[in-house]
């Protein structure tokens, strides 16, 4: 068994480099026919994290939509819907969000040792609670999954997510879509924080495709000899 899933990063950001505005509701940085690739790449994933922050702003559902691909699913022996898992360090999360009431996949959460009997308390039968460490340590949380089967994990944000995943070298495959606009509010949240990465001006990322999709873009750059073509 692989050490860890094969981990690809999916992302939609503005052309300053934003996931969202700094107003309440939720900044559609995609078109419909991305939104559908999107969904395609989930139904091709055993499991899909996000960070809690992502589940307290934008109550996702991290659902396949399609009803064809969720058909293919099951006639592969799977679930229609990928694992969901989320990252916390403090377990403030709300057992009713979507996370936790759509879909019949299995919900896993990963804590902070020091919060691990409070999210067991909180979560009771919503989701299974996993040690993560302390601090949550996403290479620990990598190998857990890889241990329950997971062959394939995609991690749809946010900032802090994409940031640990990337600074700490696992992440194999990256899709960056970019929306033809500016955010232009440094109160928005950025595609990642301040990190040591791996790839900078001395080890430049090799982009393996770029494709246009309505009037978004995707960029995908292939971050490890694991990435598949």
């Amino acid at each position: 068994m692989a050490e860890r899933p094969y981990i690809l990063l999916s992302c939609g950001m503005s052309i300053d480099g934003y996931l969202d505005d700094a107003g309440p509701e939720r900044l559609l940085l995609s078109n419909v026919a991305d939104f559908d690739r999107v969904d395609e790449v989930r139904a091709g994933c055993d499991a899909i994290l996000v960070g809690a922050s992502t589940i307290r702003q934008d109550n996702p559902r991290l659902l396949v939509r399609s009803a064809e691909r969720r058909a293919a699913r099951i006639a592969r022996g799977e679930q229609p819907d990928p694992v969901k898992v989320t990252v916390t360090s403090s377990c403030h999360l709300d057992p009713d969000a979507s996370f936790f009431t759509t879909g019949d996949s299995a919900k896993l959460v990963y804590c902070a040792a020091p919060s691990l009997v409070a999210a067991e308390k909180l979560l009771g039968d919503r989701a299974t609670v996993v040690d993560g460490g302390d601090p949550v340590d996403v290479r620990r949380v990598a190998s857990d999954l890889a241990a329950r089967g997971i062959g394939r994990l995609m991690v749809e944000g946010g900032g802090r997510m994409h940031t640990q995943f990337l600074t700490a070298g696992i992440a194999d495959e990256l899709h960056l879509v970019v929306a033809p606009f500016f955010v232009g509010d440094s109160r928005a949240p950025r595609f990642v924080h301040d990190g040591d990465f791996p790839w900078g001006p001395r080890n430049r990322a090799a982009l393996a495709e770029v494709r246009q999709i309505g009037d978004v873009v995707l960029l995908r750059y292939a971050l490890s000899d694991r990435f598949e073509h």
